[in-house]
């Protein structure tokens, strides 16, 4: 175990620099997808508010492909059942495409907190590789450690590179999502309100 731990070490921080290109590639296809969907569903929000306003049937509003658009819709679907089953299925719907908003998410949240360390883990074994070096290099040793050590920190600038767009993409999407939520619960409770208002009379 010992002896395959320090084979690994000595291997230098090149193989991390390679697993950090694949984390981008990976990050890169995830955001731009992400920010297509939160850009339709943004449109598609727009249109539910005006439907809703208009006074949509529940089938036009689920047929607005978007989380209130499906909260509606469904909620309107059972407005027969009562208010209580209307207020339920408020929430599992809410509950369910927050899930499919989420969906990914945790590629990048992982990525953003991590890839520093992995390019921090590549630096370090460049490191122990140059010193390895030094202590083989017959002459020029100095020169021999600068090489190594420039080279180790490549580790940990990708390792930044991978992670700053995570953490602002991270941020920024789980921003979308809190907004389109809130923008949905404001509907569904204004529903709710008309719901418990015409049962009254």
């Amino acid at each position: 175990m010992i002896g395959a731990m320090k084979a690994l070490a000595f291997t230098g921080g090149d193989w991390v620099i390679y697993i950090l290109i694949i984390c981008s590639v990976l990050t890169v296809a995830i955001i731009v997808e992400r920010a297509v969907l939160f850009s339709r569903e943004r449109k598609e929000v727009e249109k539910v508010k005006r439907a809703f306003g208009q006074g949509a049937t529940s089938a036009e509003l689920k047929n607005i492909p978007c989380l209130p658009g499906r909260v509606l819709g469904e909620a309107a679907a059972h407005a027969a059942d009562g208010f209580y089953m209307v207020e339920q299925v408020v929430a599992n719907v809410t509950q369910d495409e927050r899930k499919r908003l989420e969906n990914r998410m945790i590629i990048i949240n992982t990525l953003g907190n991590n890839a520093v360390y992995i390019g921090l883990f590549g630096t370090v074994l460049g490191v122990i590789k140059a010193f390895k070096d030094l202590s083989m290099a017959g002459g020029g040793g100095a020169e021999v450690v600068m090489q190594g050590l420039s080279e180790a920190l490549i580790a940990t600038a990708a390792g930044l590179l991978v992670a700053i767009p995570c953490v602002v993409a991270y941020n920024y999407f789980q921003k979308a999502i809190r907004e389109i939520v809130a923008d949905s619960d404001a509907m569904a409770r204004l529903y709710l309100a008309r719901l418990k208002t015409d049962a009254k009379r």
